[in-house]
């Protein structure tokens, strides 16, 4: 034991005349350094183009009563007769939603009435209710393109007093389909680019590295004037048609550059 501690006391001496004799004992790190990747981007857009295959109809009942019950009524019995005959043309219950339903008080303020506005203004003139408004929009999923101009014609002729719209779109099945499309396109344009903006500017292109993608171009509502009850001329057919409409998609594509 004694010879051990002898032993470490005689390093640590010889250390200490050591490195006064000769200065610190250097101490090395290796490190190795990389060189950042230098990147090189180009974008790239492609097109589909298709009928859409769809639509979405938007109808509704809009009537006022002396009392809450009675304009309810009024309006329960007409919405029920649209969405009975709307079933009629082959329209499924899970096609047909109501978006909407409310119910407003009707001010009679100065001999004057002011319908629908809750609560009321006050500018010191004397105000009662006087009856009720009550609404109720209906949205009904077409996906049988024939039959969109016939289900307006029938909302109206059954006392439909409110058409907001008629927004054609593609399916799922279709939106996907275009979306591919429009993707190999988008690659495919965006590698032509790159390429010849390489060549142009003397740079040699290596693997790609990132794809970002973005997208735009959906199917728009065509918008539709609204019709009051018992106006509607049945005798010229509603003619609305959806037309083209397109998908489109976005891509940067990102090389390493040597």
């Amino acid at each position: 034991m004694k010879n051990t501690i002898g032993i470490i006391i005689f390093l640590f001496f010889a250390l200490f005349v050591y490195t006064k004799l000769a200065g610190p004992i250097p101490f090395y790190i290796n490190s190795v350094t990389t060189n950042q990747t230098n990147l090189f981007s180009a974008d790239g857009e492609g097109k589909a183009t298709a009928v859409p295959d769809q639509a979405t109809v938007d109808a509704g009942v809009t009537q006022q009563g002396t009392t809450v019950a009675d304009t309810q009524n009024k309006v329960n019995t007409q919405t029920q007769k649209i969405i009975t005959e709307i079933k009629k043309l082959g329209i499924s219950d899970q096609d047909i939603k109501t978006t909407n339903y409310s119910l407003n008080p009707n001010y009679g303020q100065n001999g004057g009435i002011q319908p629908m506005i809750y609560p009321p203004i006050n500018n010191g003139g004397n105000q009662t209710i006087i009856g009720y408004s009550v609404t109720q929009n209906l949205e009904i999923n077409v996906k049988d393109l024939t039959k969109v101009n016939k289900v307006i014609d029938t909302a109206t002729a059954n006392g439909a007093n409110l058409v907001g719209g008629a927004n054609f779109n593609f399916s799922d099945q279709l939106q996907k389909k275009l979306e591919n499309q429009a993707r190999v396109q988008a690659v495919n344009n965006a590698k032509q680019k790159a390429e010849s903006l390489a060549s142009a500017a003397g740079v040699h292109l290596g693997r790609v590295i990132n794809v970002v993608e973005g997208q735009s171009g959906f199917p728009q509502p065509l918008a539709m004037k609204s019709a009051a009850a018992g106006t509607v001329d049945q005798s010229i057919p509603t003619n609305v048609t959806p037309g083209e409409n397109s998908v489109t998609i976005d891509v940067t594509i990102y090389y390493e550059t040597y």
